[in-house]
């Protein structure tokens, strides 16, 4: 069940000093035998999302005794985080955002859950289907580009929000759903947290990209009503796009076949998304099977596609803000995410669903 392939550091990430993960768990003068307080909390964050993972495990009919595995592995996991508690060096340790979500990734699959989320995703991706060509039409018909952009971008944030790796996103979406357009109107209002937008609209009203690679997150509205309209405009502009998904399923992440399936059925008959060439759309296994990303593994295949890009895009919390906020690359470099857990809130000081919109241009 591993990532297939020998994986290869990201070409265009200048690997010095990189780490994959954004807010410092530890540092040096810590105690080794000590968990800290921020890894504490972390393992609190994993702890509360497992009602739902078992939730959702239990009702996975591909695997038989769902119920019996999804309980074993509610109590395997529990043990492991109680086990990091007390010793920060058990289980591969110390902790960060990688090693509490393989961790969790590897006790679903010994006990045969390879996509306990399938059935929500499926869902979720017909409904939002069925809504791409009004979206993007509504788009188009915002005649100012600048304006046109930043609606796009708010799009972004709003399918963002289909986030089931968050409890408190989790809950509320079992019980009520979450509207796309609805969203899309009550984003928190700008400036964000973290708001490069305008240096962003500025570049992108002077000239285009040739080739931008975009590290995708969610299924359903996040990938189809955020990232797709997204896309379709930079391909207008004439820029090749690579969007790069998970190589295998890890909680509402879209995976690499499923982007392939869904772009087909959106396509008309003419392969146009709603009248755009998509000759120039390319879709690339990542190799990841996390909903967080270290680049310095990745598939030998998309390390070729994207190795000539000018834009890379790291779109979601997990991809864009928890494990690479301060990344740095060899072009021009975006991070775009919502922020959707408390503990990220309070290192980067903004509010509970605020925005990030991180652009950084590297000047020749």
């Amino acid at each position: 069940m591993e990532s297939s392939g020998e994986l290869v550091p990201f070409p265009l990430l200048m690997t010095c000093n990189y780490r994959a993960c954004t807010i410092p768990y530890r540092f040096p003068s810590n105690n080794p035998t000590k968990p800290t307080p921020t890894e504490l909390s972390w393992i609190h964050v994993f702890m509360n999302s497992i009602p739902t993972f078992r939730k959702r495990a239990e009702s996975d009919d591909t695997v038989p005794d769902a119920l019996s595995r999804a309980e074993k592995f509610a109590h395997r996991y529990t043990e492991i985080l109680e086990d990091l508690k007390k010793d920060p060096k058990s289980h591969g340790g110390p902790p960060d955002g990688i090693l509490l979500c393989r961790l969790r990734e590897q006790v679903l699959r010994e006990l045969g859950f390879r996509d306990i989320f399938k059935k929500v995703k499926d869902e979720e991706n017909a409904k939002a289907i069925s809504l791409f060509e009004d979206v993007v039409r509504l788009n188009d018909a915002i005649e100012d580009e600048a304006k046109r952009m930043e609606n796009l971008v708010k799009g972004i944030f709003a399918g963002n929000l289909f986030d089931l790796g968050s409890a408190q996103l989790a809950e509320l979406f079992s019980r009520d759903g979450i509207s796309f357009l609805a969203s899309c109107q009550n984003l928190v209002p700008r400036p964000w947290v973290i708001d490069d937008l305008d240096t962003f609209i500025t570049k992108w009203s002077r000239e285009s990209w040739k080739k931008a690679v975009i590290f995708v997150d969610n299924s359903g509205a996040d990938i189809i009503l955020g990232i797709l309209p997204f896309t379709r405009e930079l391909l207008r502009h004439g820029t090749q796009v690579i969007l790069a998904a998970n190589d295998l399923p890890s909680i509402n992440d879209v995976t690499y076949p499923e982007l392939v399936e869904i772009i087909s059925k959106l396509k008309d008959e003419q392969g146009k998304l709603v009248g755009v060439d998509t000759s120039n759309l390319l879709v690339a296994n990542s190799g990841n099977d996390l909903p967080v990303i270290d680049l310095t593994g990745i598939s030998q295949e998309l390390a070729y596609l994207a190795s000539d890009a000018d834009l890379v895009i790291l779109e979601g919390m997990g991809r864009g803000i928890e494990t690479n906020l301060y990344a740095q690359f060899r072009c021009d470099s975006l991070k775009i995410g919502m922020v959707k857990h408390p503990e990220v809130v309070e290192f980067l000081g903004g509010r509970l669903y605020d925005c990030v919109f991180k652009y950084n241009e590297v000047l020749e």
